[in-house]
């Protein structure tokens, strides 16, 4: 079975083969120059989608208006391009129109000089009409031609700029940061799934915390998840804060997360702290800041802001789960064992468990409760930490009791003594059953 680099060279050969010029095409040169392996080759050409088409026949024609066939080569997919120039943008995502034209022409309608390189697929030269290799050399994001005609015609590119800037670890170029800056209210026009998707991919990588500060600093935050401001110059208590204000802490927080982290992890993390400047308060007695219920405010101000941002269900529910249980770390070492079962048992355990660790970590260094939370972990290791239940709603009225909303308090009394230890077998629960509610 060919590879992605074999298959991609074998798609553009056809082509070659058959009259046309044709090349790898943006981010996959990109890569490939910087010493990183391409998760896919975009392919450019001369040949029209009817002659695409007429090459590769079992080929998807839904881009063709554009000028794009999506062809399947050898189990991978690949989008060809043909050469083109872009018309006006009125939508601010696509062009009216398109015709078709020159490599260099292609290559100055694009977004960045780093992505608009071209390679010959069989002797690996790069062809550079924008001087993107130099950029590649000296590490910058610039936008190709005007700045702010770039960002006019897709207002996605402003948040796009971040995003290369974060995760290839460059700088933006001082027009193209200069044009971010001055145009950062165009991303209004954006869809809110778009941007997520582009947000979320800045969070998720290796330099998200320098990626938030590009977009709290351009001003394109105010667009995403303008909440975040106010997190800015809110002030901590310094005995369990010495890091400085909400901002700080959670910057620090995201830089220290481990490589990769979930987008829920990542989002949580982020937005943990959320509910701080609402809440915030100081108390004269004691000569201190409070944030009384930030935590229960901030789960409601998540699901507002990943509402905004389309979110899945899934990862709503997930995000404000963690910000709505962050501070019940510090009583993990008094619950009851059977809270405590429960506590390590949810979905989104593991995940808090690294929220709790960045958290403690970038402000006052204490490890003891997430030290016992991995000790119970091997103590408990040895069965399931919520067992099968010994009983059931049909045990209950073979008991004589009648279906109703005790049930529920019935069996969650009876797991809970199954999780203290208390009640070990099926013949022990019916007993204690018995007696608590069914005694005469």
């Amino acid at each position: 079975m060919p590879d992605l680099k074999t298959a991609a060279i074998a798609t553009a050969k056809r082509l070659t083969d058959a009259g046309y010029t044709t090349y790898f095409a943006g981010g996959c040169v990109r890569d490939i120059l910087l010493g990183n392996e391409p998760k896919d080759y975009d392919i450019a050409t001369s040949a029209t989608p009817d002659e695409v088409l007429e090459l590769f026949p079992d080929s998807n024609a839904i881009g063709a208006h554009f000028g794009v066939i999506l062809v399947n080569q050898d189990g991978f997919a690949f989008e060809i391009a043909t050469f083109r120039n872009d018309g006006s943008y009125k939508d601010g995502r696509r062009p009216e129109s398109v015709s078709f034209t020159t490599p260099e022409e292609d290559a100055s309608r694009r977004d960045f000089t780093i992505n608009g390189l071209f390679q010959n697929p069989e002797s690996e030269e790069v062809i550079d009409f924008v001087h993107g290799q130099q950029d590649i050399h000296s590490g910058l994001v610039r936008a190709i031609g005007k700045p702010t005609l770039r960002f006019q015609e897709d207002a996605l590119r402003l948040v796009r700029a971040v995003r290369f800037a974060t995760i290839l670890k460059f700088d933006i170029e001082p027009d193209t940061w200069s044009a971010i800056c001055t145009h950062a209210d165009l991303l209004a026009n954006i869809s809110k799934e778009r941007i997520r998707d582009e947000f979320i991919m800045i969070l998720t990588s290796k330099q998200r915390a320098h990626g938030l500060d590009l977009l709290v600093e351009s001003g394109l935050m105010h667009h995403i998840v303008p909440e975040v401001y106010d997190l800015i110059d809110c002030k901590q208590p310094p005995q369990w804060h010495p890091e400085g204000d909400v901002y700080t802490h959670t910057r620090i927080m995201l830089d220290m997360l481990a490589n990769k982290p979930s987008p829920e992890l990542a989002l949580a993390v982020l937005l943990h702290d959320i509910g701080k400047p609402p809440t915030y308060s100081y108390d004269e007695s004691e000569d201190r800041i409070r944030f009384n219920g930030h935590d229960r405010v901030g789960a409601e101000m998540s699901e507002e802001i990943l509402q905004r941002l389309r979110c899945s269900n899934q990862t709503t529910h997930d995000v404000c789960a963690m910000v709505a249980n962050h501070m019940n770390f510090m009583n993990v070492q008094n619950m009851r064992t059977s809270k405590l079962k429960r506590f390590m048992a949810r979905p989104t355990y593991e995940q808090e468990m690294e929220l709790h660790r960045v958290d403690c970590a970038s402000s006052n260094g204490f490890t003891e409760n997430y030290d016992f939370l991995r000790f119970k972990e091997q103590e408990f290791a040895a069965e399931p930490l919520i067992p099968q239940p010994l009983i059931n709603g049909k045990d209950l009225i073979e008991m004589g009791m009648h279906p109703g909303p005790e049930f529920s308090e019935v069996l969650t009394r009876v797991q809970t003594e199954q999780l203290e230890g208390i009640i070990n077998s099926r013949d022990e629960a019916i007993a204690f059953v018995r007696k608590e509610y069914c005694a005469d």
